[in-house]
């Protein structure tokens, strides 16, 4: 079984190019950050005080979130029910850095992302992939772009979910995000060791699976 992580920050392209790359490859594709809005969402809808560290991990823990493949495209269940539209929506992405940062949050999440990797060969993304989730994975990549071209991206998804917002409005929610995942206590976003590091700012979709493929066929042989 062969396990690709790639980590980085919000929107630098990691759940579309890790999307694209499995399929190319064949391998289970596990969009981390889609699990971690998922819980998000539920500590929303079911009203919790998303300070309230306790009463947060007590939910997520008995909450059932799961990842299915469907045509090609990752549908996201909570609780039996697909969120996969509902967990992009701004008020998740204001707090997902919050309830990501709790450590028993995080540890049943990972549990849930490993038992996927047990039997297939995995792409996965998010934050803490190589230093955390497979620190050995055999090949780690680690995304980065300007916080501009970011915001654009991000944006321009919003957009298409429909979901009315602005550039700055979005641009200062990424930094707010890029600060709260690198200074949170447990599982910082960070370079992982021996990950192999792109800067896609200038880069297409095309370009940054390309570059991916390429690392994963001159390490594996594939």
């Amino acid at each position: 079984m062969i396990t690709v992580s790639i980590d980085g920050t919000a929107g630098s392209g990691k759940s579309t190019t890790a999307k694209l790359v499995s399929k190319k490859l064949g391998f289970l594709y596990i969009d981390t950050g889609a699990m971690y809005r998922a819980a998000t969402l539920l500590v929303i809808i079911s009203g919790v005080d998303p300070n309230d560290e306790k009463s947060v991990v007590n939910i997520v823990q008995k909450s059932d979130i799961k990842l299915e493949s469907e045509d090609g495209e990752i549908r996201v269940l909570l609780n039996k029910k697909d969120v996969t539209k509902e967990i992009r929506s701004p008020k998740v992405t204001r707090l997902v850095s919050l309830i990501s940062s709790y450590h028993k949050v995080r540890e049943f999440l990972v549990d849930l992302q490993r038992g996927m990797a047990e039997n297939n060969s995995v792409v996965c993304e998010g934050r803490d992939i190589g230093t955390v989730v497979f620190p050995n994975a055999n090949v780690k990549i680690y995304l980065d772009c300007s916080i501009e071209e970011r915001a654009k991206r991000r944006l321009l998804d919003l957009k298409r979910a429909n979901v009315t917002t602005n550039i700055e409005e979005v641009k200062q929610d990424i930094i707010n995000r890029d600060r709260m995942d690198s200074e949170r206590e447990f599982s910082p976003l960070k370079i992982p060791d021996g990950a192999e590091i792109i800067d896609t700012t200038n880069f297409t979709i095309k370009e940054q699976v390309e570059q991916v493929l390429d690392l994963v066929y001159s390490r594996e042989g594939i």
